[in-house]
């Protein structure tokens, strides 16, 4: 590990004055630390946001949950308000990594890291979520703009995402056993707008497939999933699936979610 400077902001404006000098944001630090140690990053400072208490909170405001950048996996997991209005995102957040990678990981940092096999880039994306930074509000389909970048700015920091509120959601994932990471995760959402699905571990990043969404939209079922078929053109090819395989679980976790959603 390289040197570098620690800081610990005591209010979002200072962490974002921070950012705008080159620090990089600390939340959970489950990425960004393994990777300094390995000397794969060398941010000259961090920015330790775990002592600004106001971005850890979970609230329902009206029809949606707005959940705080610094919630942690396992409080965003058990967190009441969570398991009665999204219970999927409560559910996703329950089998995120092990037990240590729960209790310090954020969901801040996971969406502000924007890794191709991280879980709530995919809730974000298929509830249409909004996420809110010190500077503005950024909708879900304009923040994910490739592997590991996003539509933030550098001096930007993630505040707070807030979900609406879906009829009914599921997300299924077929965890790379090593890693926990998805080797393929789906999310599907529905709600008063239509349905969405959002993939995540199958490609460069998380993304929507508009062939599922159109079937389900026509019929919300496991059956109208299982007849779209799954191009595996763009899909990731390595050591633990080939993108026809990858292809394959889309399809099939596309169908479990939607039954799991149905109940």
């Amino acid at each position: 590990m390289y040197a570098f400077t620690y800081e610990r902001p005591a209010s979002v404006a200072d962490a974002a004055r921070l950012a705008g000098s080159g620090a990089k944001m600390l939340a959970g630090g489950q990425t960004l630390l393994a990777s300094m140690k390995l000397r794969l990053a060398n941010p000259p400072s961090l920015a330790d946001l775990g002592g600004i208490a106001d971005l850890a909170g979970i609230r329902r405001e009206g029809d949606a949950l707005v959940i705080g950048a610094m919630a942690r996996h396992a409080a965003v997991a058990i967190h009441a308000d969570v398991l009665s209005a999204i219970p999927a995102l409560a559910d996703l957040a329950a089998h995120i990594g092990d037990k240590q990678v729960r209790a310090m990981g954020t969901l801040g940092g996971s969406v502000a890291n924007n890794d191709p096999a991280a879980c709530y880039p995919s809730a974000v994306l298929a509830l249409g979520a909004t996420v809110i930074t010190s500077q503005r509000k950024i909708a879900a389909d304009d923040f994910f703009t490739g592997m590991f970048a996003t539509a933030l700015n550098e001096n930007e920091v993630i505040t707070a995402v807030s979900f609406p509120i879906p009829t009914h959601a599921a997300y299924m994932k077929f965890k790379q056993p090593a890693s926990r990471f998805a080797m393929v995760g789906v999310f599907v959402a529905k709600s008063a707008s239509g349905v969405r699905v959002a993939v995540t571990g199958a490609a460069n990043g998380v993304f929507r497939h508009a062939g599922l969404e159109a079937a389900l939209n026509k019929s919300f079922t496991p059956e109208a999933a299982a007849a779209v078929k799954i191009d595996a053109t763009d899909l990731n090819s390595d050591i633990h699936a080939s993108a026809a395989y990858r292809a394959n679980l889309v399809s099939v976790q596309t169908q479990r979610a939607v039954a799991k959603a149905l109940g």
